[in-house]
């Protein structure tokens, strides 16, 4: 269950649901869950830098002109065509029940089905030197990198180009590092961690290092149902919603959202919380920490909606969105621009609220330089403070 306070990461058993959520089915082509794996651990401490396929591991998946090989020490465990196949071969290879991380490299690039999947068991690091290139498609939850019901799963380097559902899908796992991820997409979404097999029990102690997103049609990463969440650095080009989404997800630190033309012609946003995000018990003390948004040109810069909060936003660099530069509607204890900001061009900042909601409480929008658009208050929240904003070519109608 999620912690009633902000604390320092901590570790939940994964439920054994009743649906299954722990089970790994027998490995077919399109759809790979690999044997083995106990679903108890910690994760490991964070990883030198290496280059991608650089250090030891346990099995690889190899490209040779268009013959994939898996190996595992001296035993080959597969060879053919395919790259999901070889990917699965090697990581099936792994030893059974370990409560340990073990390493697979791949080496090559290759095309994957937007209808199959690389399901991934506990205790499993993947560096992926290439690219997958995902063709055709699909329905539901398929991704080429896929965890549900797991634990201490790493992702050292993973790019990714075409049409995937999603790039990388994680669901009810705990402890779970993304590294070097590099998505160029033509549609889909990027990255999702949710809870949604069990919305009790939170995906708990993620981490993600340096996402690139671009082409995606829905968000470049979206959060749901997350507790401790750590990112370095999220950045969107050309998306069709948000660059970060975070949806109910507390003990959040991030780095930087760098958008470009996020969902242009929609309400989305550079950055975007919803959903409760922030709120912890029945209370929003501030668990979210954002040291920069930077967005150009899309749809909005920041958007807090739906009873979110317990939030501190940094610096803010916002530029010619097509609607709200900043948007803050039914939101509780939210700081913008605790440090610095700057909002040009644009559409107006805004507090709002919608009547099936409390009405904004403890917005603080300060430190902001404002050029070419306004600032606008309503209706009046309570104890919404404004102060040391400098605005020109625009007006401020606050409470």
């Amino acid at each position: 269950m999620r912690s009633d306070t902000a604390t320092p990461f901590r570790k939940r058993k994964p439920a054994l649901l009743a649906a299954g959520l722990l089970t790994t089915a027998a490995m077919v082509t399109t759809l790979w869950s690999p044997a083995g794996a106990s679903e108890t651990g910690t994760a490991d401490a964070p990883r030198a830098a290496l280059a991608c396929g650089d250090g030891s591991y346990q099995a690889e998946a190899v490209k040779d002109g268009n013959t994939w090989t898996a190996r595992n020490g001296g035993s080959t465990v597969y060879t053919g065509g395919s790259m999901l196949d070889a990917m699965g071969a090697a990581v099936g290879s792994l030893s059974s029940g370990r409560t340990s991380k073990e390493r697979v490299v791949v080496r090559g690039s290759g095309d994957i089905s937007a209808g199959a999947r690389l399901s991934l068991p506990s205790y499993t690091t993947l560096d992926v030197c290439g690219t997958i290139n995902v063709t055709g498609s699909g329905s539901g939850d398929m991704a080429p990198i896929y965890a549900r019901g797991k634990t201490d799963i790493e992702i050292q380097n993973l790019k990714v180009t075409g049409s995937p559902l999603y790039g990388i899908f994680a669901r009810n796992v705990d402890n779970l590092t993304l590294g070097q991820i590099d998505m160029r997409l033509s549609s889909g979404l990027g990255i999702r961690v949710d809870n949604h097999g069990d919305r009790n029990d939170p995906s708990s102690n993620i981490r993600m290092d340096n996402v690139y997103v671009s082409g995606a049609s829905s968000h470049a990463v979206e959060t749901y149902g997350v507790d401790h969440l750590t990112v370095g650095t999220v950045t969107a080009r050309d998306v069709g919603e948000s660059g970060l989404l975070l949806n109910d997800t507390t003990n959040a630190e991030v780095g930087t959202v760098d958008a470009e033309n996020a969902g242009s012609g929609t309400g989305y946003a550079a950055f975007r919380m919803a959903n409760r995000n922030g709120r912890i018990g029945d209370s929003y003390a501030t668990n979210i920490h954002v040291g920069q948004v930077v967005a150009r040109g899309g749809g909005r810069g920041i958007f807090c909606v739906s009873e979110s909060g317990g939030a501190v936003i940094d610096r803010v660099d916002i530029a010619n969105t097509g609607n709200n530069s900043i948007l803050i509607e039914n939101c509780y204890n939210v700081t913008v621009a605790g440090q610095s900001g700057t909002v040009s061009g644009g559409g107006e900042i805004r507090l709002a609220a919608r009547s099936e909601f409390a009405n904004n409480r403890d917005i603080t929008i300060q430190n902001l330089t404002v050029t070419g658009t306004s600032i606008r208050e309503s209706p009046c929240g309570e104890n919404t403070t404004f102060r040391n904003n400098n605005v020109s070519g625009g007006s401020q109608d606050i409470c």
